[in-house]
């Protein structure tokens, strides 16, 4: 294949939703469909005593949940497919913010039975901002739920976005049958399922006029159907490719990803319809995928994803160029060139070494330590630098120490590797040599730091609660001992050698701006954002 088709069958998404429904397990879904795997497991089925494939961390297996993003890939029908899993609990918003900065596309996961909840609401909001196009798989169609028509304008009066249905569930409400195709005027009705989901359903598929369906799915049912078409014929929307590219149109498709019901009628709509890879605004010019000057961004940092060589993979995003195994190229923030050696793409824990890779692939390199989140990698005689990651305001902290002072070294070597990995924030306050404080956007994120510390490093924690829910970083070079009313406050400096007051509540942060009036306080810490 020449480079530009190379480029053009690449389809990059990322998966969002509300904790619970279903998005890991739609994932492995999809790989299952795509050939990747073939006995899928459902985090929740204790019947396949299975975990699901993304979920690499021992702490996700205990507890069915998505702390990390996973990278995952596959061929299907020509396309080359790059899903990022994304943790759906919320207090990993920031992780699924980073891992949306290298989608094309987002997939938005939609409970039938409760409609769009918070954490979509907040991640909708980040993928509109961004101008990804957003697909919605309405999910758990084997339970009882609200009717399509209903989600459909619970969707446009919640998030502002039209929803254009390209199939239709067949049947009742909690037992449906099948899916009707719009465009192909087909419906296909799908076997029971008798695996718990771990194997692809058996299908039937035909034209909705054909009489062996009438008598399938019984006459009332089918006119049922009928008249639900034609009503969306008529004051429904037309399915506009500009219109789903610019954030006004979502197309949506109905399913169960845990009973596999409508997956592949999905899979391959989706990929006949979301975008290739696009361009990527950089501080000094737009990068096009289809540019020969490599460049890359760094959206993810792992430790230890490999616990017997404690190493560090660093997750990038190629935005231009073709990588080759071996290249060197140079990491713009510390103006070294860095040899791109052993890279590597994952389903899960397997890794597979690649010899190259094109603009929209996910791979990853070992780093030692040199490289940061939202760096940007490029070819030495075309330099661009990809904007800064928003950072999170963190509402939760705690002072961390270890429990053994003979662990200090393992205890700074995983609290930095951590931070790095943007698992947490961590500030360290003057004088203060053998502990750190820890931001946090939720409270399970100490719980999953206090985990790894203990099985990745062989560390245990003492963790301190205080009394803090408001950082605000100090705009400018100011002596924080010249700031008035911080008797009740921390001064702390973040990673990046930044000041940062650590306050009980907004009322006292009034309080402290009064009485300092000349100084700035920010809610998130100045970036460098390409306009």
């Amino acid at each position: 294949m020449t480079f530009l088709e190379e480029v053009n069958r690449r389809r990059t998404f990322a998966i969002i939703s509300h904790p619970d429904a279903g998005k890991t397990t739609l994932t492995e879904k999809l790989l299952l469909y795509g050939g990747a795997i073939h006995l899928a497991g459902s985090v929740k089925s204790r019947k396949t005593n299975k975990h699901a494939v993304s979920d690499w961390m021992e702490i996700e297996k205990q507890r069915g949940i998505s702390v990390t993003s996973s990278v995952l890939q596959f061929d299907y029908d020509g396309c080359r497919v790059n899903i990022l899993d994304t943790p759906g609990h919320q207090d990993f918003s920031e992780d699924t913010y980073r891992t949306l900065m290298a989608a094309d596309s987002a997939v938005m996961l939609i409970d039938i039975a409760k409609g769009v909840e918070a954490q979509t609401k907040k991640l909708f909001a980040v993928c509109k901002e961004r101008g990804i196009p957003i697909f919605t798989f309405v999910n758990k169609l084997d339970h009882f739920g609200k009717s399509p028509f209903d989600l459909m304008e619970e969707i446009e009066n919640v998030l502002g976005i039209r929803a254009v249905p390209m199939n239709w569930p067949v049947g009742i409400n909690g037992e449906y049958k099948g899916i009707f195709d719009r465009e192909h005027n087909t419906i296909e009705l799908f076997a029971k399922d008798e695996t718990h989901g771990q194997e692809k359903l058996e299908s039937q598929k035909g034209s909705v006029d054909d009489p062996i369906f009438k008598e399938l799915i019984g006459e009332e049912l089918h006119q049922a159907l009928i008249d639900d078409i034609e009503l969306l014929d008529v004051a429904g929307d037309a399915f506009d490719f500009e219109k789903v590219r610019s954030g006004e149109l979502t197309p949506m498709f109905f399913g169960s990803a845990m009973t596999n019901f409508g997956v592949k009628p999905f899979l391959e709509k989706f990929l006949e319809l979301a975008p290739s890879p696009a361009p990527r605004k950089a501080l000094e010019e737009t990068v096009e995928p289809t540019s020969e000057d490599f460049s890359s961004l760094v959206f993810k940092i792992q430790a230890n994803m490999n616990p017997n060589h404690h190493d560090r993979i660093v997750f990038m995003r190629i935005c231009s160029g073709k990588f080759e195994k071996g290249m060197t190229v140079l990491h713009k923030q510390s103006n070294k060139s860095i040899r791109l050696s052993q890279p590597q793409q994952f389903l899960a824990t397997e890794r597979t070494i690649v010899e190259d890779a094109y603009p929209g692939d996910i791979i990853g390199v070992f780093d030692a330590g040199t490289m940061g989140v939202g760096d940007t990698l490029c070819a030495a005689n075309h330099k661009v630098t990809f904007g800064d990651f928003p950072v999170f305001p963190p509402e939760f902290f705690a002072r961390v120490s270890p429990k053994d002072t003979m662990k200090r070294k393992q205890f700074i070597k995983g609290m930095t590797q951590l931070a790095q990995e943007g698992a947490v924030q961590i500030f360290e306050q003057q004088h203060s040599l053998d502990s750190y404080v820890v931001g946090a956007v939720g409270m399970l994120q100490f719980e999953v730091l206090e985990y790894r510390l203990k099985n990745e490093y062989g560390v245990d924690l003492l963790n301190h609660t205080l009394p803090y829910s408001v950082a605000r970083w100090v705009d400018g070079d100011v002596d924080p001992t010249t700031l008035k009313g911080l008797d009740n406050a921390m001064v702390v400096k973040d990673n990046r050698d930044r000041t940062v007051i650590l306050i009980s509540n907004e009322w006292q942060m009034g309080w402290v701006q009064e009485r300092n009036p000349d100084v700035t306080f920010l809610t998130t810490p100045k970036l460098h954002i390409a306009d």
